[in-house]
C-alpha cells in the first residue's frame, strides 16, 4: 500500500530512479542560483567491460545509469565500512553509482574522492539504477543489464551497506515461468518497507515480487535477509515473439522502464509497447493500454488535487512502427497522459516524425519532468533523432491540453532525462544531457538556454542532483560532479 511520493523514503537524497514511487524527481533539496551556469567541480575514472560476444566492450555509465545520492543518519554511518574521515564528516553526502563496467562506486558528494571500496560485483554490466531501501535498513538493489563475455551472470542482487557482503541474488537464467529467452534487470527496483517486499521487472518479461524477511540490528550492526520464493506476474499474447527487437513489426517480452506505484496499484511499460496496471495484492491486471512501441520511459504518476484524479505521462521509442527494415527508419511516436484509474486516454499529442537506427532507437528514451512551483502546469519531454538523425528537441506540453508550450531544439539527441532544479523561491531550471556529452542548463519556464558545457563523451545515463550539484556518469568512462552556480 504506496503512500505518496514526496513520502516514500525517511532518507535525504535520492534513492531510486526520479526518487521515488511516483518516479517524478531527480533532485533533492533546492539550488541557490545566481549566475546560472555550470563548472564541473570533479571527477572519477570508471572501467569497461567486454560485451557478451566479446568483441566490443561496455564502458563507463550507459542508459538510465542514475546514480543514487543520500546523506546517512549519523547511527547508520557508524555502524557502515566508510572509512575513518568520511565516517567522522557531519556533512557527508555519498554518491552510490553502479556502472558498466561491473563495479559499484561510492563516493563523496563534495570531491569525488571515495568513501569506501568499490563493489566488484563479479557479474555483468550495470546499465540500469540502482535503489535504496527507503526507511534507512542499509540494502542496495541492483541488477545487471547483460552478460560476461565468458558466462551467464546476470543477476538481480541485494547488498548489505553495513559491510558491502552480498545478500541475496535472483533470477537465474532460464526462469520457468519467463517465455524470453534473454533476460536482464535494467528496471529499477522499489521496496514497500511496511511489507518488507521487493518490486523488481525483468527483461524476461516477469515481474518479481519477493517478501524478504529482513533482519536488521542497528546497535549489533547486523543485517540478513531470508527471502520467500518470488510471486510473479508473466503476461503474454499471440503478437508476441522470441526474437530481436529489430524484426520489424514483431513484439517482444520484456520490462526495462522502472514501475510507478501508487496505493496497490502499480503502473509499468513493456517493450512489446503496452503499459500495464497490476493489483499488487491480488498480481491480477486492471487495465492495459497499447502504447503501440517499445516502451523505455518510465510512467510519471500525477495526483491532481484540482480534479481528484490520477495520471500517468509516458511515450515510447520507435521500432515497431517503424516501417521496413534499412538504417535509418522514419516513423512517428505519441506522448500520452492516461487515466491512471482505468486507463483510457485523456490526451495523445500527434505523432513526433523521428528516425531509429539498430540497438540506438530514436523516439523517447528519457523520462520526463513533472514540473512543480513556476512550471507546475507543464509535462517536459525529450525526444531523440528528431527532426533528423542525430538531433534533438526537449519540448514542455500544458498538462491539460498536451499542447506545446516552448520547444528547443538541440544539435545531438538525448536518451539522458532531464532533471528540474529549483530554487528556494520556485524558480526552475533544467539540467539536460546529450550524446555529444553535452550539459545545458535551461530556464524551466522558456527552454532558453542558459549555459553548457563539454563532458567529452556521450551522456546517456541520467544526472541525479543534490543542492547545487549534479552527477551523471558519461560513457566516456568517467563520474562529473557538476556545479550550477
Amino acid at each position: 500500500m504506496f503512500g505518496q511520493g514526496q513520502d516514500y523514503t525517511d532518507l535525504e537524497g535520492i534513492v531510486t530512479f526520479r526518487g521515488n514511487n511516483y518516479r517524478d524527481t531527480a533532485a533533492y533539496g533546492t539550488a541557490d542560483v545566481a549566475s546560472a551556469t555550470l563548472s564541473i567541480a570533479w571527477s572519477v575514472p570508471t572501467g569497461s567491460m567486454l560485451k557478451t560476444g566479446g568483441k566490443s566492450s561496455w564502458t563507463g555509465s550507459g542508459w538510465t545509469g542514475q546514480p543514487l545520492i543520500v546523506k546517512w543518519p549519523e547511527d547508520l554511518k557508524r555502524i557502515m565500512n566508510l572509512k575513518a574521515p568520511k565516517k567522522a564528516d557531519p556533512d557527508l553526502v555519498e554518491v552510490i553509482y553502479p556502472c558498466l563496467d561491473g563495479n559499484i562506486y561510492f563516493l563523496d558528494l563534495r570531491d569525488g574522492t571515495y568513501t569506501r571500496p568499490p563493489i566488484k560485483s563479479g557479474g555483468g554490466p550495470f546499465k540500469g539504477t540502482g535503489s535504496l531501501y527507503p526507511d534507512g535498513t542499509p540494502i542496495l538493489a541492483v541488477g545487471h543489464g547483460d552478460n560476461a563475455p565468458e558466462k551467464e551472470v546476470v543477476r538481480a542482487r541485494l547488498y548489505s551497506l553495513i559491510d558491502q557482503s552480498l545478500l541475496y541474488s535472483f533470477g537465474k537464467k532460464p526462469d520457468p515461468n519467463a517465455y524470453r529467452k534473454f533476460h536482464a534487470y535494467d528496471s529499477s527496483a522499489l521496496f514497500d518497507a511496511k511489507t518488507d517486499t521487493l518490486i523488481q521487472p525483468g527483461e524476461n518479461g516477469i515481474l518479481y515480487t519477493i517478501k524478504l524477511n529482513t533482519h536488521f540490528d542497528k546497535k549489533t550492526g547486523t543485517l540478513t535477509v531470508d527471502p520467500d520464493p518470488a510471486v510473479k506476474i508473466n503476461y503474454t499474447s499471440p503478437l508476441y515473439k522470441d526474437v530481436s527487437p529489430a524484426t520489424t513489426k514483431a513484439r517482444w517480452w520484456g520490462i526495462e522502464t522502472s514501475a510507478a506505484a501508487w496505493r496497490n496499484y502499480l503502473f509499468v511499460g513493456e517493450n512489446g509497447g503496452h503499459l500495464f496496471c497490476f493489483h499488487l495484492n491480488t498480481m491480477k491486471l486492471v487495465w492495459v493500454q497499447d502504447t503501440l512501441d517499445d516502451t523505455n520511459v518510465t510512467p510519471v504518476f500525477e495526483e491532481s488535487p484540482e480534479d481528484g484524479t490520477c495520471y500517468i505521462y509516458i511515450s515510447t521509442s520507435l521500432h515497431i512502427t517503424a516501417p521496413g527494415t534499412a538504417d535509418p527508419r522514419k516513423g512517428g511516436i505519441p506522448i500520452w497522459k492516461i487515466d491512471a484509474a482505468t486507463g483510457e486516454v485523456v490526451w495523445q499529442t500527434d505523432p513526433y516524425p523521428c528516425y531509429t537506427i539498430t540497438d540506438v532507437s530514436g523516439g523517447v528514451q528519457a523520462t520526463p519532468v513533472l514540473g512543480r512551483n513556476d512550471i507546475s502546469d507543464l509535462v517536459i519531454f525529450s525526444i531523440a533523432r528528431t527532426p533528423n538523425v542525430s538531433t534533438g528537441i526537449t519540448v514542455a506540453l500544458d498538462k491539460k491540453t498536451g499542447k506545446e508550450v516552448w520547444r528547443t531544439q538541440f544539435n545531438h539527441y538525448a536518451w539522458s532525462s532531464p532533471v528540474a532544479v529549483y530554487t528556494p523561491e520556485g524558480k526552475s531550471y533544467l539540467v539536460q544531457c546529450d550524446t555529444a556529452g553535452n550539459m545545458f542548463l535551461l530556464e524551466g519556464s522558456t527552454g532558453k538556454i542558459l549555459d553548457y558545457i563539454s563532458l567529452g563523451a556521450n551522456i546517456e545515463a541520467s544526472p541525479a542532483v543534490f543542492g547545487n550539484t549534479i552527477v551523471v556518469g558519461t560513457r566516456g568512462q568517467r563520474i562529473f560532479g557538476v556545479t550550477i552556480n
